[in-house]
């Protein structure tokens, strides 16, 4: 059976009018859930397993809980949170309203210990299932303000490090570490936190291994143009900062995974991701501040 997108029905799953377009239900289920007119919307019912998977991972990580049914719910047993990227990161899922539906991550160590970079909604229950599959969390890793408002709690539980950039220290001033200056900052054996501002004044990217690279919203993939990309309808801070940020950063950064707070993820070469994170920052110099926009993005 086939919808139209964006009509609700009683006969299947559709998004209900809540939906703030943040483009996490159309990461986990592509082609099945699609954006119409600046939202998102079921494409077409769930025509096998493989489907349902999808539609279910969406609906248990969608922040507005948009993803309904006229008789069901979403179902338990198909939350497939924290769910495994690869051996050593994992997506939280459960993604938060309060930090505009971003996107959060558990980092495996060598050690047998993890690490959360931003959180997801907070609850004691989720908090036990992350640590059930992850292990211990020693830190808490906050790239930006936007993403601050669970740090503590989840932090609290784990009885783990909460961090976060001076630029950004009223988000949270009661952070354990605090991330100064613009110089790269080794927060654990492996990890490196790179100050970046320009999204907001303390924007930070962990990147671990040389392999992975949180990038919170400083940059992302886009299904759009194929490239890695900036949200430029969304900096707070200022474009040129960021600008400046990326020249600066750029040619020191290596990494082959980039898992952003907002938008797509996306795994290349590290000498593919090298390069096109050098254009972008020619790109981004090319650029002039415009007012904060949400509705002008797409994703």
């Amino acid at each position: 059976m086939t919808e139209d997108p964006g009509q609700e029905t009683e006969s299947g799953w559709y998004v209900d009018d809540r939906c703030m377009n943040c483009d996490v239900a159309r990461q986990l289920a592509p082609g099945l859930i699609v954006e119409t007119d600046g939202r998102s919307a079921v494409r077409h019912q769930p025509r096998n397993a493989a489907e349902l998977q999808q539609l279910h991972a969406a609906a248990h990580a969608c922040p507005t809980r948009s993803i309904r049914h006229p008789t069901q719910q979403p179902d338990p047993a198909l939350d497939p949170f924290p769910l495994a990227l690869d051996e050593h990161v994992h997506l939280c899922g459960h993604n938060s309203l309060r930090t505009a539906g971003a996107n959060s991550y558990l980092l495996r160590r060598p050690s047998g210990t993890a690490m959360m970079i931003d959180t997801p909604r907070w609850s004691p229950a989720l908090a036990d299932r992350y640590e059930a599959a992850a292990g211990p969390v020693t830190d808490v890793l906050l790239t930006h303000r936007d993403h601050a408002t669970h740090g503590r709690r989840y932090a609290d539980r784990f009885g783990a490090r909460l961090w976060i950039h001076e630029g950004d220290l009223d988000a949270a001033p009661d952070a354990d570490r605090v991330l100064r200056g613009q110089r790269p900052t080794e927060v654990a054996e492996g990890v490196v936190a790179h100050p970046l501002p320009g999204h907001t004044r303390g924007s930070v990217l962990y990147v671990a291994d040389d392999l992975y690279c949180f990038s919170g919203d400083s940059f992302y993939w886009s299904r759009m143009t194929g490239d890695i990309e900036i949200a430029e309808n969304v900096v707070w801070y200022s474009v040129d900062e960021l600008a400046a940020s990326l020249a600066r950063t750029a040619g020191h950064l290596r990494f082959a995974w980039l898992l952003p707070g907002h938008g797509d993820r996306m795994r290349l070469s590290a000498d593919d991701m090298g390069e096109r994170l050098a254009r972008l920052a020619e790109r981004t110099r090319a650029l002039r501040p415009r007012p904060v926009d949400f509705t002008a993005h797409r994703w």
